[in-house]
């Protein structure tokens, strides 16, 4: 049997909560989900212009399983 497992994901201060989850049959699937749809959200940070930290946060029934996050850290203001 498969485990469902949930990823939340957080762009700066906001969540969004998965309600329906993926069932997945162990944790290196669970990694490449997660780590495919991190770079989705940072690809997507990219072309929007957000400078906030973005995370996918896995977590099953249980609670949390791993979270992966990506910050975008500003060195030099834009002149």
């Amino acid at each position: 049997m498969m485990t469902r497992y949930y990823f939340d994901l957080r762009d700066g201060d906001d969540l969004a909560i998965d309600e329906e989850g993926l069932e997945m049959p162990n944790l290196a699937a669970v990694r490449e989900e997660a780590a495919r749809t991190l770079a989705d959200m940072v690809r997507d940070s990219i072309t929007g212009q957000n400078l906030d930290q973005i995370a996918v946060e896995v977590r099953d029934d249980n609670g949390p399983v791993l979270d992966g996050a990506f910050a975008w850290r500003l060195r030099r203001p834009n002149s």
